[in-house]
C-alpha cells in the first residue's frame, strides 16, 4: 500500500518548507568544541517559505509499502521507491540516533541538472534521517539512493553528522547524460572547524585515504569526459570542475564563511579577504582549520546572527543601513543606477530565513539526552533558539506546520510571531534591537539552565525507566518553545506601545509609565543619528535650511 495518506500532506507542505536557495552551515569537531559536542549549524533561506519541525515518528512498515517522492521545492509528484522495513523518529532535522543533515545549494553547472532523476535533495535528507544511524550510514544511504534512482536537483552541498564525527557532502548530477550523481564526501577532522555557504567548497582531495575521505568511482571521469577537467588525478579540484568561483559565489557565499573562520578560526583571515571580497584567481580558503578557542553552543547561535560587524563587509555603517543602522539590505542582491550594477552584501543572518537551528551531538550522553536541534523560526538574529531533543514523541504546537501556513498568519505559529516582532523592530533597528537582546538572553538562559536540569534527571531514570526519560525530555521541547512563543508575543506588545510613532516612552521595571494625569509619561524623541542628519543634509543642500532673522 502507498503511503499517500501519511505522507502526501506533510510532503507537499514541506515543499514550500525545504526549498532553501540560499543557506549557511557551520561545522565544528567534538575536539573543537568546548563540551566534546559535535555542532552543525543551518539556516533555511529562501523567501515564501515558513518554517516548522516536520515530525517522522519511528515506524516498522509492511512489507512492500511504497513511498512516494514530491519534488520537496515545486511539491510535483516524481514517483516511488520501496520504503525501509523500519524507519528511525526524526524531528526537522535530527533523527534519534543524533544524526544531523543540513544542505546549502551551490547550484553549480547548469547543464548537470537531471529532470529526469527521481530523488531530490531535500528527500534524500529525509530519508537519510529515517534509515540511518551514524553520519557514514547516511552517506551510503543518499549516494546509493542517487545512484540508483537518479538524483534531481543541481549541486547541494550537505553537512552530515552524528555524535562522533562530522562530513561535508558535496553532490551534483550528470544531466541526464548518465544516471546518478557525481560526489566526493571529506570528513572535518575533529580538532577542526569548517563552514560552507552556496558554494562549493571541496577543492583536492586524497584519493587514497579511504578513512576520512568517499567518492563517486567516476568523479574525475566525467569532468573528464564534460571537458572540465584534463589534468592529473591527483590536481583534480571539484569545485574547480563542477562549480568554478565567480564574483557572486564568492562575494554572496563563500564571504559569510570567511566571516564565520574570522570569528573562531586560528588562521589570519585577511590572507583570503581577496578571495572572500570576489576575486576567483585569489588564494582560496581552506576546507577547514583549527579554532583559535574552543567553540560554544552559544557560539555557535551568535554565529548564525552575525552581519559582518567590524570586518570590511559590514553593512551597520553606511546609507544602506538607514537612519537606525538596520544590518539587512533588501533584496535583490545586485541592482542598477546610471546603467551601472551594484551589490548588496549577503550576510549570514538574513530577512528571508524561515528556520535556523544549531544541532548539538554529544557521544558521551545517551541518545535520547546527547542529541539536541537548537530551534528557532525566522533568522538567527531574530529568535530564542530553543531545544528540541531528538527522542522527542511530539513537535511543540506553536513549531507544527499546520500552523505555519506560509499565507495566513496565526498568532499560533512560532514562524509568525517571531517575524511580527521582527518587522517591526527591522526600520527602527538601533532603537529596539538592545531590548530585544535582553529578553532574547534571558529567555535563552534559562533554557539552558531547564536543559541541564532536565537532562540530569532524565540521566537518573533513562536505564529502570527510558520512556518516562523521554516523556520529561519531550515535555521540555514542548513547553520551552511554547513559553518562547508566549514571551516573545508579550515582547512584541510591550515594544508597539513603548516605540510607537518612532518615539521612546519611558520605562520603569518593564513597565511603560503613564503621567500624572494617566497619559503617556516622559517621552525621548531620538530623532536621526547625527551621521544620517548629516547625509540629509549633504543630499538636500539648503533645501531645509531654516532662514535666519536679519
Amino acid at each position: 500500500m502507498i503511503m499517500k495518506k501519511i505522507l502526501l500532506s506533510v510532503i507537499c507542505a514541506l515543499a514550500s518548507f525545504v526549498a532553501a536557495d540560499a543557506c549557511t552551515n557551520f561545522i565544528v569537531g567534538k575536539k573543537a568544541s568546548a563540551d566534546g559536542s559535535v555542532f552543525i549549524s543551518y539556516s533555511a533561506d529562501s523567501y515564501g517559505m515558513s518554517g516548522f519541525v516536520a515530525h517522522f515518528p519511528a515506524a516498522v512498515h509492511p512489507e512492500g509499502t511504497m513511498r512516494e517522492i514530491y519534488n520537496w521545492d515545486s511539491g510535483d509528484y516524481l514517483g516511488c521507491i520501496p520504503e525501509a522495513r523500519r524507519t528511525y523518529n526524526v524531528l526537522g532535522n535530527i533523527n534519534e540516533y543524533q544524526v544531523a543533515i543540513a544542505e546549502t545549494t551551490f547550484g553549480g553547472r547548469e547543464e548537470l541538472v537531471d529532470t529526469t532523476g527521481l530523488i531530490d535533495y531535500g528527500n534524500l535528507i529525509y530519508i537519510a534521517l529515517q534509515r540511518s544511524k551514524t553520519a557514514r550510514e547516511a552517506i551510503d544511504v543518499m549516494t546509493s539512493l542517487v545512484q540508483e534512482y537518479g538524483y534531481y536537483s543541481s549541486g547541494e552541498s550537505f553537512s552530515i553528522a552524528d555524535k562522533n564525527e562530522a562530513w561535508i557532502l558535496e553532490m551534483i548530477g550528470k544531466g541526464g547524460k548518465e544516471k546518478g550523481a557525481v560526489w566526493v564526501a571529506i570528513r572535518i577532522p575533529d580538532d577542526c572547524i569548517s563552514a560552507h555557504a552556496n558554494q562549493a567548497r571541496i577543492r583536492k582531495f586524497d584519493m587514497k585515504d579511504k578513512e576520512n575521505v568517499r567518492y563517486s568511482k567516476d568523479v574525475i571521469k566525467f569532468a573528464r569526459k564534460m571537458g572540465y577537467f584534463d589534468g592529473k588525478d591527483e590536481d583534480f579540484d571539484f569545485a574547480a570542475a563542477y562549480c568554478p568561483a565567480d564574483f557572486g559565489g564568492l562575494r554572496y557565499c563563500d564571504a559569510r564563511v570567511w566571516s564565520f573562520f574570522n570569528m573562531f578560526g586560528a588562521e589570519d583571515m585577511n590572507k583570503y579577504l581577496a578571495w572572500a571580497s570576489g576575486d576567483a584567481t585569489a588564494e582560496p580558503m581552506p576546507l577547514y582549520m583549527k579554532p583559535k578557542a574552543p567553540v560554544t553552543l552559544k557560539d555557535m547561535q551568535n554565529g548564525m546572527r552575525d552581519h559582518y560587524e567590524g570586518t570590511p563587509f559590514d553593512v551597520t555603517k553606511d546609507l544602506g543601513a538607514g537612519p537606525f543602522n538596520m544590518p539587512y539590505r533588501l533584496s535583490p542582491l545586485s541592482f542598477k543606477v546610471d546603467g551601472k550594477e551594484y551589490f548588496n552584501e549577503r550576510p549570514i543572518s538574513t530577512f528571508q530565513t524561515a528556520f535556523t537551528f544549531v544541532a548539538q551531538l554529544r557521544s558521551y550522553l545517551p541518545d535520547a539526552v546527547g542529541g539536541v536541534m537548537w530551534f528557532g523560526t525566522d533568522d538567527a538574529n531574530m529568535v530564542v533558539f530553543t531545544p528540541v531533543y531528538c527522542c522527542a514523541t511530539e513537535v511543540p504546537d506553536c513549531y507544527k506546520e499546520c500552523y505555519a501556513d506560509p499565507v495566513e498568519f496565526s498568532w499560533k505559529s512560532s514562524f509568525w510571531v517571531f517575524n511580527w516582532v521582527a518587522n517591526m523592530i527591522y526600520p527602527k533597528y538601533s532603537m529596539v534591537i538592545e531590548d530585544m537582546r535582553a529578553v532574547q538572553g534571558a529567555l535563552e538562559t534559562k533554557f539552558y539552565a531547564q536543559s541541564k536540569e532536565v537532562e540530569e534527571q532524565a540521566l537518573a531514570v533513562i536505564d529502570a525507566s527510558p520512556k518516562y526519560a523521554v516523556k520529561m525530555l519531550t515535555e521540555l521541547t514542548c513547553n520551552s518553545a511554547e513559553e518562547a512563543l508566549a514571551e516573545w508575543r508579550k515582547f512584541g506588545e510591550k515594544i508597539i506601545v513603548k516605540y510607537n510613532d518612532f518615539v521612546v516612552k519611558e520605562e520603569k521595571n518593564g513597565k511603560v509609565q503613564r503621567g500624572k494625569t494617566g497619559l503617556v509619561g516622559k517621552i525621548v524623541r531620538p530623532g536621526y543619528t547625527e551621521e544620517y542628519k548629516r547625509a540629509i543634509v549633504e543630499q538636500t543642500k539648503d533645501k531645509y535650511l531654516i532662514p535666519q532673522a536679519k
